[in-house]
């Protein structure tokens, strides 16, 4: 009986056990839950914190991009211009109503005509159009503009001198405001583009120069390019090969004719040069001679000492010397040759500095160049 007590006591131990380990347990998840939703606003926050900071600085780099001298200047002058227009399409409208509806369009036209030829403008700087294109465009806006402010002044002069001034003044003023402004953005160009602008323009002139020199090759060669696949010849290399057919070279600008007059011009250097030099034919051939002399050379004639001092006297009684000889049982000795004064040729300069380096490189290759 005391056995079964004892069971039950422990089961209910167990049991008050158990719930203690679940509830620490549900405690602990609990306070991770708590902890991880924390960790979690703290980061929305930093976030919401970064996010703000971020377009911060991004709404002060758009303001100091937008309000940048050159952003300012550009829109300044657009808005310039719009209140040109503003203050003077008014008065211009007012004239020609008193005189018909019918021409209610006319100062739209005016106006229109003005400013879009002050666009033209600005569109032939950025095509690189030639000069005469943009100023035909600017004489046409001003004309446009100074017929639009003749009609200002003769309407403000009915009201007041004030007003007819101001408002012819504030007519030409818009068109030559976009005008200035489009005068410095072409000045502020950056140096690369400038650089650019300049190579092309005397790529066009080089191409212009050339279709008027050479207009048959520049004719064929626009053949060839027609003729091969599109995108497969350059006109480069269709200019070459023409040239080769015209011209039988493939150095572009040279012809027979010049050919001729290089080799005339290379013989008379030539001549020219074996001149000032002398006989032989050319300084080459000269420096070789000097460097191997021929045999006739080393000796003056037959008479010559060196060569007679390499030969044993003749003498007079040879059958004498003969039985000398044969008696003695020895052969004769040359008289050893003797060198004077004359016998070989001086050297020349330029063999002396030839030999001169000669003999610099055998020391240097055996290793005795100090």
């Amino acid at each position: 009986m005391s056995s079964w007590f004892e069971e039950r006591r422990a089961d209910k131990a167990a049991d008050a056990e158990q719930r203690r380990r679940d509830e620490e347990h549900r405690s602990r998840l609990r306070r991770e839950e708590a902890r991880e939703e924390k960790k979690e606003r703290r980061e929305e926050k930093a976030q919401r914190r970064r996010d703000k900071a971020a377009r911060r600085q991004a709404r002060a780099a758009r303001r100091e991009k937008t309000l940048t001298p050159g952003n300012v200047y550009r829109k300044g002058t657009l808005a310039l211009v719009a209140a040109s227009a503003l203050a003077s399409l008014p008065a211009q409208v007012d004239h020609f109503i008193a005189i018909s509806w019918m021409l209610l369009p006319l100062p739209f036209a005016l106006e229109g005509a003005a400013w879009v030829m002050n666009a033209g403008v600005a569109y032939a700087d950025e095509r690189k159009l030639p000069a005469w294109v943009r100023w035909l465009l600017r004489v046409l806006a001003m004309t446009a503009a100074g017929y639009a402010a003749s009609i200002n002044y003769s309407y403000g002069m009915e009201k007041d001198p004030a007003v007819g001034y101001g408002l012819a003044a504030v007519t030409m003023l818009g068109p030559l405001f976009f005008e200035v402004r489009q005068w410095v953005t072409t000045l502020t160009v950056d140096p690369a583009e400038r650089k650019r602008r300049a190579e092309a323009k005397a790529r066009r002139k080089h191409e212009k120069q050339r279709r008027k020199d050479h207009k048959d090759v520049g004719k064929l060669a626009r053949q060839l390019v027609s003729a091969a696949p599109f995108g497969t010849l350059d006109f480069e290399d269709a200019f070459g090969a023409a040239w080769e057919i015209k011209y039988g070279t493939r150095i572009p600008g040279m012809t027979p004719a010049l050919h001729a007059e290089k080799l005339a011009s290379s013989k008379a250097l030539a001549d020219a040069m074996d001149a000032a030099n002398g006989s032989p034919v050319s300084t080459r051939g000269r420096l070789l001679e000097l460097l191997h002399p021929a045999p006739s050379a080393l000796a003056s004639g037959p008479g010559s000492s060196q060569v007679a001092n390499q030969i044993p006297p003749a003498s007079s009684r040879p059958s004498a010397d003969a039985s000398k000889a044969a008696k003695k049982g020895s052969r004769l000795r040359p008289v050893p040759p003797v060198r004077r004064k004359g016998d070989t040729a001086p050297y020349h300069p330029l063999a002396k500095v030839a030999a001169a380096d000669t003999a610099r490189r055998h020391a240097v290759v055996n290793g005795h160049h100090h």
